[in-house]
């Protein structure tokens, strides 16, 4: 794990130095820094990141403006940095495709903690989704998910949406072949964190909401009104047969 690419994205020099102080103290090497948001887009285009440490306040477009087009290259998880404590801010940032929020000032030993956390979920999810595609199809294994609509591979490691297949990041498949593998059965959230990143959930309701959403934003005909996934108020989520769509396993 501690050959994990990472990327730091702050505009301010101190703030750098002392987490590639920290990372490498830690044994994480493989660290590249950069100081607008425009230099962070370039850098995903042409390096493959782990995960990805992003200032809220940068000069011209900010952390959150270009959070959106770095999830056009990457599913690599992406830690928000800012100044801002206001819960409209954390939900923003959660809306537009980050996965964990610190405040500063911050203490450095935390964010690497959650350096850890991040990555060995990611990192563990990746390698699951590549043994699934790679392993040899047995009559066990080779299970296709039919909604209709959408169709989940589970032995390719595949979303498939209208014929088309759609680009899907390790823990949003996970997550969504475990709402498959369990139709219409009501999981709470903390049910859920358990069931797909394998680690007793605290306070963490939030990852469980952004990864449906982008669940929702792949296979739902309108994700604003969706007729797959839905809440069940008070309860959690469950994956139900659409109209649209039949359920079958192949």
């Amino acid at each position: 794990m501690n050959n994990a690419a990472i990327l730091l994205v702050d505009d301010e020099q101190s703030i750098l130095e002392l987490m590639l102080t920290v990372l490498h103290k830690e044994g994480y090497t493989n660290v590249d820094t950069v100081m607008t948001g425009e230099a962070a887009i370039t850098a995903c285009e042409g390096k493959i990141y782990d995960l990805i440490i992003l200032d809220v306040m940068l000069p011209g477009r900010s952390g959150i403006e270009i959070c959106p087009f770095l999830r056009q290259t990457t599913d690599a998880p992406i830690l928000f940095l800012t100044a801002r404590e206001s819960d409209f801010d954390k939900l923003t940032g959660f809306a537009v495709g980050g996965d964990d929020y610190i405040t500063k000032p911050f203490n450095p030993l935390e964010v690497v903690a959650r350096i850890r956390s991040q990555l060995r979920r990611y990192l563990a999810a990746n390698l699951a989704v590549k043994e699934s595609g790679s392993a040899q199809p047995s009559s066990k294994m080779n299970a296709i998910y039919d909604y209709g609509h959408f169709q989940v591979d589970e032995t390719a490691g595949e979303l498939r949406v209208e014929q088309t297949v759609v680009a899907c990041p390790a823990l949003v498949f996970q997550l969504l072949l475990f709402l498959c593998k369990n139709p219409n059965r009501i999981f709470s959230k903390s049910e859920l964190y358990e069931a797909v990143w394998g680690e007793e959930a605290l306070s963490d309701d939030n990852t469980v909401m952004v990864h449906i959403h982008r669940i929702r934003e792949r296979i739902e005909p309108d994700p604003a009104n969706p007729c797959f996934i839905v809440n069940v108020r008070g309860l959690g989520y469950k994956l139900v047969q659409a109209k649209i769509g039949s359920y079958r396993r192949l």
